[in-house]
């Protein structure tokens, strides 16, 4: 496939995808529980609550209570999703976290909307730019980072399958919906290939999937050969796909809502580095917080939008 022939179907919040794949989810599996810390509203879970009163369990800003409820309910068979925006879904809570559910290997779902710098105007504070570092070096920690509204609703539904706790990240703003709208096209630690090429791999993951696209279609106009990776799944990590597609191109530019630092940048280097060393560029923060902005704005400024992505991939082609 070339990257001209993706074509945006709608413009959706993929915290909306949580919400409506939630709802499907609790129809076909009477264990499913949700639980929030005051943003039913932010997840779109009126039709679960309507239809579901009896397993919805609202906690109030109590995250930390929140995490040890959720706990408690695997221990009856449960399958809790935790609801909370990133930053209190990882960074208030990270201690229960660690060891009332990643030690204990708890099936606990942690669902966190709103991260990263598109949550926008709500500013440093809320715009979480570590999540993805900290949820991933937790032991037995599944970390998701869907693109979409589709993929963000694919992968709400898939992870009530996979037994033990899971970390699924998704954003607040309307973004582009391009992805396959039954989520035949995902598939937990399956990187999704966009693209095949042979001059350079971009690997991405969340809202900057969408934003590497739009690069990708510059860069195929100028002549280049790109290979896309949707990295939705930070870990397990899709070596071999990685392995495969470095071997291939010898060069690569990952782009991420997040940190540079111990981010999906960071994986994939690690994987590089053991099994096929090759020139990478990285597109995310770099060592600091967000501000306040409308969130094309903020990707703008700190170096995360379409323009900073093709001048990367120019960059590492030509220090192969």
């Amino acid at each position: 496939m070339k990257l001209k022939d993706i074509q945006i179907l709608n413009e959706k919040e993929t915290r909306a995808g949580f919400g409506e794949g939630i709802h499907e989810l609790a129809k076909e599996n009477e264990n499913v529980v949700v639980l929030t810390a005051d943003l039913a509203g932010s997840f779109k879970l009126g039709p679960y609550i309507k239809d579901f009163p009896n397993r919805f369990i609202q906690c109030g800003i109590a995250e930390a209570n929140m995490i040890g409820i959720a706990a408690g309910l695997t221990i009856g068979g449960k399958i809790p999703y935790t609801t909370t925006f990133a930053n209190f879904s990882t960074g208030r809570v990270y201690d229960q976290i660690r060891q009332s559910v990643a030690y204990s290997d708890k099936n606990v779902k942690i669902c966190a909307s709103h991260a990263g710098l598109t949550l926008g105007e709500d500013g440093a504070t809320h715009q979480i730019l570590e999540d993805i570092g900290l949820m991933k070096m937790l032991p037995g920690m599944t970390v998701v980072v869907p693109c979409d509204f589709n993929q963000t609703k694919a992968a709400t539904k898939a992870i009530a399958d996979l037994h033990g706790p899971v970390y699924l990240r998704f954003g607040r703003p309307k973004w582009p919906n391009f992805t396959k709208e039954d989520g035949s096209d995902f598939v937990i630690g399956k990187a999704q290939k966009m693209s095949e090429g042979s001059d350079v791999t971009i690997f991405a993951c969340g809202h900057m999937v969408w934003k590497a696209i739009e690069a990708g279609k510059i860069l195929e106009e100028k002549g280049f050969s790109v290979e896309l990776i949707n990295l939705h799944t930070i870990k397990p990590l899709d070596e071999a796909a990685i392995i495969a597609s470095l071997s291939k191109t010898k060069c690569a530019v990952t782009v991420e809502e997040h940190n540079i630092i111990g981010g999906m940048g960071d994986a994939v280097a690690q994987v590089a580095a053991r099994h096929c060393p090759v020139p990478i560029e990285y597109i995310g923060t770099n060592d600091t917080f967000g501000e306040s902005g409308k969130p094309n704005e903020l990707l703008a400024k700190y170096g995360l939008d379409t323009p900073f992505i093709v001048a990367a991939a120019e960059k590492v082609m030509g220090r192969k």
